[in-house]
């Protein structure tokens, strides 16, 4: 067992493991901790616990120090310089007419590199606009682009659903998504009802899946033919959470519909399909975390 403490740069971010020493963080304060980019700023989300060396990543990379008020301070003015940096590289972009959409821009703790994420239909050749921007900054620069679901989580927003984006708000990874879990929970292939924020399958789709996925394998396909205690008929609805399948049975001039137990019906189990999921875009857990 190793004693741990778990932080996350960025509040929708992925939590990582780091070594407390003889250090006591309280969830919610801050801790300075190196990364592969440098010194980072962090925010405990799991205060000090044990856990198996088998679920740790080795080795496993110490905290610095506590956060002292200076390095709040730090942190703060990076954010201000946010905006304004977002601005000046708006225009160096509409200055050199580059088809690229400027979406944030991230400045690290230590104030020696900025990143800017853009997306852009294809790739852009911005070296001109790294050197224009360099002029102004005069600290490194760095530009990334990202797909439309990355967009989306830096960005945030409402979802279909009203709440918050879950890759905003409470997802660190992004899940893969395919129409088969559409269907497998009887939804409307409508795309303006399945689909998030940033135009692709939505994430949620993927939170009770594998309770529809064995669900559906348990249940008569609608407008398949069936077996009743009362007769044959045809499915024309099916409810995957009470496991019970609407028949209708013909009786001569008189139509009959019939809610059943699947445990009470007779029908060919239909053969299980794979699906290709749906491609997810690029890449960058590294930058959102």
């Amino acid at each position: 067992m190793a004693k741990i403490i778990g932080v996350k740069f960025k509040d929708s971010g992925k939590l990582y493991y780091f070594a407390p020493g003889n250090g006591e963080y309280a969830e919610g304060s801050g801790v300075i901790v190196e990364t592969a980019r440098g010194v980072e700023y962090a925010t405990v989300c799991v205060p000090l616990k044990e856990v198996p060396d088998e679920e740790l990543v080795a080795p496993l990379k110490p905290v610095l120090r506590a956060a002292t008020q200076k390095d709040e301070e730090t942190l703060r003015a990076n954010e201000e310089k946010r905006a304004p940096a977002m601005k000046t590289a708006e225009e160096k972009i509409a200055a050199r007419g580059l088809d690229m959409k400027l979406v944030d821009c991230e400045f690290t703790f230590d104030g020696t590199k900025v990143i800017f994420y853009f997306t852009a239909d294809g790739r852009v050749d911005f070296r001109e606009l790294v050197k224009d921007l360099s002029s102004v900054f005069h600290i490194r620069i760095e530009l990334r682009q990202i797909g439309v679901r990355d967009e989306t989580k830096l960005l945030g927003g409402l979802g279909p659903c009203g709440r918050e984006c879950c890759c905003a708000s409470c997802m660190p990874d992004f899940k893969k998504v395919s129409i088969k879990m559409a269907k497998n929970q009887g939804l409307s292939l409508n795309p303006g009802k399945i689909s998030g924020l940033c135009g692709r399958l939505m994430c949620c789709l993927a939170y009770e899946n594998d309770y529809y996925a064995e669900a559906c394998k348990k249940m008569p396909k609608v407008g398949g033919e069936v077996g009743t205690p009362e007769g044959a008929g045809t499915v024309v609805n099916v409810n995957m959470l009470k496991m019970e399948a609407k028949v209708r049975i013909d009786r001569g001039d008189a139509t009959v519909y019939k809610d059943f137990s699947v445990d009470e019906l007779k029908f060919k189990r239909r053969p299980e399909k794979k699906e290709k999921e749906e491609p997810l875009d690029d890449d960058i857990k590294d930058i959102l975390d």
